[in-house]
Order: structure tokens, then sequence, then C-alpha cells
């Protein structure tokens, strides 16, 4: 009887440990989905902060001590081992960070609080942030070393960081809108953001739908029933314009990738290599429907390769990311991107180059046009528009520097 008392005694001790790490009944427990996964936090008392004060540096960092005294630590724990655990590059875990301070303070009801609460989950999260207040306006910032464009920034000490919620606001004039920053210092705030996207979440097979996509090649119609899945779109509603590096090796998700690669491999295996590339080509510029960003969008807005698949219409830009993609997943040649003033495409290096070649850096490329043009383009050749334009490569891929795919 003393045994099965001790054992009890043990199990009822081990159950309140390992109560996932939280042993306060009065946490508030939170659940919600993320990019396939579900994300679970207990928000102790402490951490539910008020903030209904006139904006001001003041009552800002006041909301900021009250955080800072509280019990945050398994929270940022919770978040960062989520983070880990699922491979989320800075920008997706943003997102996550986003969802989570939704779930604490629904950013309709009070957006300033909302807004406290990213920049402190972020910070606690190691990154360098900063916040600068207005009459009306919080906007918050995050040290970036990268090459961002499309939304405002302002540097400091050599140091450069992008306003993560300017959307929010619409234009802000800053000159009649005086802006002054939140002076509060954060010591393991101290890393940079980066924008970059290298890995896209392992969604659920139930979050795609199909999407037909059909083209003419010499005489046949190839059929294609790719899977897309509306999250992306939402990871992706206000990422800025980043440099073409990392723009044009954003990868297509698993279950897009396994809807669209092997298909375009059986379709081409019997063909040569530039063969094959000329059917990639053709396949990104009469697959989809053109149409500018201005007509599709109000303003200029990059795709990713799967948003471009994702969208009904897509321009030069984002089908450039994607035959850019198709050609190094399925062919892994060197490639180069001709930025012209109001167009851009790429160009392939093959072992005996095409038409009109491009000589960059020592190497012949052919160009290889995505988009459609007047002309039916065959591969080395450039539309009569863009003849005589300057240019400049704004990006170069060479495999012997990558030779791992994203």
């Amino acid at each position: 009887m003393k045994v099965q008392l001790l054992k009890y005694f043990w199990t009822i001790l081990l159950t309140f440990t390992l109560w996932d790490g939280h042993s306060q009944h009065n946490d508030q427990k939170f659940s919600f989905e993320f990019c396939g996964s579900t994300f679970n936090f207990y928000l102790p008392p402490s951490l539910a902060v008020n903030y209904a004060s006139p904006l001001s540096e003041e009552s800002v960092k006041s909301f900021y001590y009250s955080l800072n005294s509280a019990n945050y630590a398994p929270l940022i724990t919770d978040l960062l081992n989520h983070k880990e655990k699922y491979q989320l590059n800075d920008w997706l875990y943003y997102q996550l960070i986003r969802k989570t301070a939704q779930q604490i303070s629904p950013k309709a009801e009070n957006y300033e609080r909302y807004t406290l609460y990213k920049w402190f989950l972020l910070a606690k999260s190691g990154y360098d942030v900063s916040l600068t207040v207005g009459k009306n306006e919080l906007l918050f910032y995050v040290r970036s070393d990268e090459d961002i464009s499309d939304i405002p920034f302002y540097e400091t000490e050599g140091k450069k960081y992008m306003c993560l919620n300017y959307h929010d606001y619409g234009n802000i004039d800053f000159e009649k809108n005086l802006l002054s920053p939140a002076k509060i210092t954060i010591p393991e705030a101290s890393k940079a953001f980066s924008y970059r996207v290298t890995n896209m979440p392992l969604f659920k097979p139930e979050d795609y739908r199909e999407k037909d996509l059909q083209f003419n090649y010499r005489q046949r119609v190839y059929n294609f029933k790719v899977m897309i899945n509306p999250q992306v779109q939402n990871i992706f509603v206000n990422y800025p314009g980043v440099d073409f590096a990392s723009y044009f090796n954003i990868p297509l998700t698993t279950a897009t990738y396994a809807s669209l690669i092997p298909a375009l491999r059986t379709n081409i295996k019997k063909m040569s290599q530039k063969k094959g590339v000329d059917y990639l080509m053709k396949f990104t510029r009469n697959a989809l429907l053109y149409e500018t960003d201005d007509e599709n969008f109000g303003k200029e807005k990059r795709l990713s390769p799967e948003l471009t698949l994702f969208y009904e219409y897509s321009d030069c830009d984002d089908r450039a990311a994607l035959f850019f993609y198709l050609v190094k997943e399925i062919y892994n040649l060197p490639m180069i991107a001709l930025l012209y003033p109001t167009h851009i495409t790429i160009a392939v290096q093959f072992d005996k180059p095409l038409g009109n070649s491009i000589v960059y850096n020592g190497r012949k490329y052919s160009i290889c046009e995505p988009t459609p043009q007047l002309q039916d383009l065959r591969i080395g050749q450039v539309s009569s528009e863009l003849r005589n334009e300057s240019y400049k490569v704004v990006y170069q891929y060479d495999p012997e520097n990558n030779p791992t795919r994203n």
C-alpha cells in the first residue's frame, strides 16, 4: 500500500513538473494554426499588460518596463523553439510573432498595444529593433544589413533600420509628422534581421487546391494540375522588395514542387538541354496570363515563383524569377539577370551560345525571354524594343559557387 501511494505521489508531482513547463494554474493558454503546424503558448497574468495611455515616449517606456518585469521568458523560449523546430527564416518567424501578438492583443482593439507586443517579442528574441513615436503614429523598425527597397528606413551610426508596420498607416509625411525615437535600451536586442526566405513551411495537404495550367509547344498541348496554397499569399502580403539574389532563390513549397517539377522533367526528358530550356521558357511565357503590377495590384509587387503560379496574372519580374527557378532546379545552369529600364529578363549559359550572346565576366550567355513579347522570340533573340536599350546585370548565378539547390 505504501509503495502504491509513493508511486501515485511521484506521478502527480511529475505531471505538474512537466505541464509544458508552466506551473501556474491561472496562466491563459493560447493555440493557433501557423503554416501547417500548431503553436501553443501560455500567457501569465503579469504579461497581460494594459495600454490605454495617450501615445507618448513615456507611456511606451512604462509599458515596456511592465512587460520586462513580467515572466516573459517561457513565451520567448516557446517562440524560439518553434522557430528552430520548423526552420523558420526571420521573415516567417516575424509572421509567427505577429499572430502571437494578435492572440494576446487583437490589432483591431488596440493597435498600439498590438504593435508594442510585436516589438517586445522580437526584441526579446534577440533582434535589434526600435520605435519612433508621433502624435498618432507608432512606427516599428528592425535593423537589417540587406538591400531592401519599397519601405521606409532610417540610418544611424552606420546601421539601417527598416520599418515593419508602415503599411498600416498608408503614406506618412515625415516632415509634417514629427516622429521621435523611443530611447529604450534592450541589451539582448542586437541581431540583424534577414528578409531572405530559403525555406518554405510544410503545409498540410488539405491546405492546397488544384490550379489548371495549359500551353502549346510544338503543336502539342500540355496540361498541368498545380497545387497552390492561399496561405503562401498571406506570408508575403507585406514582403518588401529584396535584392535579386534573395528574390530569385525563394523556393516552392513541397506540395507545389511535387505537382510541377516532376511533370516538367517528364515532358523534357527526351529533349536536348537547349530544347528543354526552350520548353521551360515557353511554359513560363505562355501558361500564365500577363498583366502589369499597376493593373494587377495598383503598385509594384514582386511575386515569388509560387505566387506567380498562384495569381491569375503576372509581369516580367515574376516570370523571370519563376523561369530562373525552373532552370536552376532542373538543369542547374549558370544564369544572369538583365535589368533594362522597364524590363527584366534572364540569360542562360549553354555549352555553345545561341543567337547574339551576352558576355559577362568572360562567359557567354544566351537570352531566354520568359515574358510574352510582340515577337515569338527564340533563345538568343532580343525584342526589337530592347535591342538598343542599355541594361545592367543585377544577379549572376554560378552553380560552382552554389552547389546546393534551395
